[in-house]
Protein backbone atom coordinates (compact mmCIF):
# COMPACT_ATOMS: atom_id res chain seq x y z
CA UNK A 1 0.00 0.00 0.00
CA UNK A 2 1.30 3.44 -0.88
CA UNK A 3 0.99 6.27 1.55
CA UNK A 4 1.69 9.93 1.07
CA UNK A 5 4.30 11.63 3.24
CA UNK A 6 2.84 13.32 6.25
CA UNK A 7 3.33 17.02 5.81
CA UNK A 8 1.36 19.11 8.23
CA UNK A 9 -0.99 21.45 6.41
CA UNK A 10 -0.90 24.92 7.94
CA UNK A 11 -4.10 26.89 8.47
CA UNK A 12 -4.64 29.18 5.50
CA UNK A 13 -6.03 32.69 5.80
CA UNK A 14 -7.41 34.98 3.09
CA UNK A 15 -5.14 37.98 2.62
CA UNK A 16 -5.21 41.12 0.50
CA UNK A 17 -2.25 43.13 -0.79
CA UNK A 18 -2.59 46.39 -2.73
CA UNK A 19 0.26 47.83 -4.77
CA UNK A 20 -0.08 51.50 -3.86
CA UNK A 21 3.07 52.49 -5.76
CA UNK A 22 3.56 53.66 -9.33
CA UNK A 23 5.87 50.69 -10.04
CA UNK A 24 5.41 47.03 -10.89
CA UNK A 25 6.18 44.82 -7.89
CA UNK A 26 6.85 41.12 -7.48
CA UNK A 27 5.54 39.57 -4.28
CA UNK A 28 6.86 36.32 -2.85
CA UNK A 29 6.37 34.08 0.15
CA UNK A 30 9.57 32.18 0.83
CA UNK A 31 9.64 31.50 4.57
CA UNK A 32 7.24 28.51 4.54
CA UNK A 33 8.73 25.13 3.53
CA UNK A 34 6.93 23.43 0.62
CA UNK A 35 4.95 26.61 -0.05
CA UNK A 36 5.38 28.76 -3.13
CA UNK A 37 3.73 32.04 -4.02
CA UNK A 38 5.15 34.50 -6.52
CA UNK A 39 3.04 37.04 -8.39
CA UNK A 40 3.52 40.24 -10.37
CA UNK A 41 1.38 43.08 -9.00
CA UNK A 42 0.80 46.13 -11.17
CA UNK A 43 0.34 49.68 -9.82
CA UNK A 44 -3.07 50.02 -8.18
CA UNK A 45 -3.76 46.29 -8.43
CA UNK A 46 -5.34 44.44 -5.50
CA UNK A 47 -4.33 40.82 -5.01
CA UNK A 48 -6.30 38.32 -2.90
CA UNK A 49 -4.44 35.17 -1.89
CA UNK A 50 -4.50 32.43 0.72
CA UNK A 51 -1.41 31.80 2.80
CA UNK A 52 -0.36 30.29 6.12
CA UNK A 53 -0.87 32.77 8.95
CA UNK A 54 2.87 32.67 9.75
CA UNK A 55 3.91 33.58 6.19
CA UNK A 56 5.87 36.71 5.39
CA UNK A 57 5.19 38.52 2.13
CA UNK A 58 8.31 39.91 0.45
CA UNK A 59 7.80 42.91 -1.83
CA UNK A 60 10.43 43.13 -4.57
CA UNK A 61 10.87 46.27 -6.65
CA UNK A 62 13.19 47.25 -9.47
CA UNK A 63 14.31 45.49 -12.62
CA UNK A 64 14.40 41.67 -12.57
CA UNK A 65 18.21 41.56 -12.56
CA UNK A 66 18.60 44.17 -9.86
CA UNK A 67 15.38 43.72 -7.88
CA UNK A 68 15.59 44.28 -4.16
CA UNK A 69 13.34 43.40 -1.26
CA UNK A 70 11.84 46.77 -0.46
CA UNK A 71 9.52 45.53 2.29
CA UNK A 72 8.49 42.41 4.20
CA UNK A 73 4.95 42.21 5.60
CA UNK A 74 3.53 39.61 7.97
CA UNK A 75 0.55 37.95 6.28
CA UNK A 76 -1.19 38.18 9.63
CA UNK A 77 -1.37 41.95 9.00
CA UNK A 78 -3.03 41.39 5.59
CA UNK A 79 -5.89 39.14 6.73
CA UNK A 80 -9.33 40.16 5.49
CA UNK A 81 -12.10 40.38 8.11
CA UNK A 82 -14.62 37.54 8.37
CA UNK A 83 -17.39 39.89 7.16
CA UNK A 84 -15.58 40.18 3.81
CA UNK A 85 -15.58 36.38 3.43
CA UNK A 86 -19.37 36.24 3.86
CA UNK A 87 -19.98 39.09 1.39
CA UNK A 88 -17.58 37.61 -1.16
CA UNK A 89 -19.03 34.11 -0.88
CA UNK A 90 -22.52 35.50 -1.47
CA UNK A 91 -21.48 37.51 -4.52
CA UNK A 92 -19.49 34.60 -6.00
CA UNK A 93 -22.36 32.16 -5.71
CA UNK A 94 -25.00 34.56 -7.05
Amino acid sequence: MLSSPTISTPKLVLCCYVNATAHVEVIRITNIPHWNLERVVFPGQRLLFKAPISAKLEIHTGMSISSIISETINCQDLILPASFHAETKTSWTA
